[in-house]
């Protein structure tokens, strides 16, 4: 954990339901998502932390940044994308020279899906009752 008065970088990310604030202090490449290690909070799941940490591999600062994330909301696959968003957030604010690359990337786009509402006499956002001619 950094100290109290690091100097640090912030970026904000969101996802469906998540919403992602991500800190970027000088480091040594350690990541903290809500007071826990990366691999504590996603299980040990590496294909998960691999996609959190794509941002800073896609721009070889992995080893020079320690990153603590707080995030809300959704599930797993909703918090991982809204931490990469927030990651290169503030990678982009930190080295604005990385821009054209993380966008070409695909990673300084906020995703605008979301859940369609339930509509009123169906089961669901689209599901109907089965026709019945007679």
């Amino acid at each position: 954990m950094p100290a109290k008065n690091a100097k640090y970088t912030y970026g904000n990310g969101s996802r469906k339901a998540a919403t992602a604030s991500a800190r970027l202090y000088k480091g040594k490449g350690e990541l903290t998502i809500n007071g826990k290690s990366a691999a504590d909070y996603f299980c040990n799941n590496k294909s998960l932390i691999a996609e959190v940490t794509d941002p800073l591999a896609l721009v070889q600062k992995q080893k020079e940044f320690d990153v603590t994330v707080l995030v809300k909301g959704g599930g797993s696959a909703g918090q991982v994308d809204a931490i990469k968003l927030a990651i290169s957030r503030a990678l982009v604010l930190e080295f604005p020279e990385f821009r054209p690359v993380l966008k070409k990337a695909g990673l300084m786009k906020r995703d605008p899906r979301e859940k369609e509402r339930k509509h009123y006499g169906l089961r669901g956002a689209r599901k109907r009752e089965q026709f019945s001619k007679r």
